[in-house]
């Protein structure tokens, strides 16, 4: 029987056990709150993975050699606490097996549960809002409230590339985490901004999640709540590179697929890039 879709991430054919990455996808939107269809992100990244060699120019490495492994899709709650839960168990299985969690989203509440069974000393998150809503639409696990979540069971909070929230949620910002706004970064360069991030992590545990749309909307329009005047593929591409290393758990979320692709071929090569960086740095 012939191939007739492509239900998994390129190159991803290790078996469980002989895996190093497990890529795993959380096809949710239940809590959006502009325009849904990040339900639909996990598949069209997995697609678009087959477009790119499995040669990696700037690490000399070959996919088709790193031992990863794709589980599939989450059979997703309705419910957004249960998909937290849902998406802590598997991560918790997942790392107790001495493996790397790679998620593709789906809405960011996911990221909830894998930081909660990754248990990192030190959270960054590229993204254009603060999500440190308390509650939003009658749940305290919304989209929305993330960081906020994380906050409880996280001391260190990285946030870069935001340009979103009210004034409450700047005000918590100032007080509780360390922010580089989308300004920030342009004005002082994804470099700077990522040796101080550096200096932050040090030799401690870390979890690295991608928002989508901290990429400005201009370049990739496949995003539930789109904002310009955002970051570009390439500041992304240098945050992966950079902290990849450092990291014990890694998701790229919110890619809404109804543009021409653009959004979830960034996503599938930045999931590429975090496992190649990781990979070589020998972690």
């Amino acid at each position: 029987m012939h191939e007739l879709a492509h239900l998994h991430f390129a190159d991803a054919d290790a078996s469980y056990e002989d895996a190093r990455y497990a890529v795993f996808g959380v096809p949710y939107d239940g809590t959006t709150s502009f325009r849904p269809g990040t339900r639909f992100g996990p598949r069209a990244i997995r697609e678009v993975s087959f477009n790119f060699e499995s040669y990696d120019p700037a690490t000399g490495i070959d996919f088709s050699l790193v031992p990863v492994t794709d589980l599939g899709d989450l059979a997703v709650s309705r419910l957004p606490e249960e998909v937290v839960g849902q998406v802590a168990d598997v991560v918790g299985d997942i790392v107790g097996d001495g493996k790397v969690p790679v998620m593709l989203g789906g809405e960011h509440t996911a990221t909830v549960g894998a930081v909660r069974a990754v248990r990192p000393d030190i959270y960054v998150v590229c993204d254009a809002h603060l999500d440190l809503r308390d509650e939003l639409d009658g749940t305290p696990y919304s989209h929305g409230c993330v960081t906020r979540r994380i906050l409880e069971s996280v001391d260190d909070v990285v946030i870069i590339g935001a340009r979103s929230g009210d004034r409450e949620q700047f005000e918590v910002a100032a007080e509780e985490t360390r922010l580089y706004t989308a300004d920030a970064v342009r004005e002082r360069g994804i470099t700077a901004v990522l040796a101080e991030v550096l200096g932050e992590i040090a030799e401690r545990r870390a979890y690295l999640s991608i928002d989508a749309d901290a990429i400005d909307c201009c370049f990739t329009p496949g995003l539930g709540t789109p904002e310009p005047f955002g970051m570009t593929p390439l500041d992304i591409r240098e945050v992966v590179r950079t902290l990849a290393p450092h990291v014990a758990g890694f998701d790229y979320v919110e890619v809404a697929p109804f543009d021409s692709g653009q959004t979830a071929a960034v996503a599938a090569q930045m999931v590429r890039e975090f496992i190649a960086r990781h990979w070589i740095a020998g972690r």
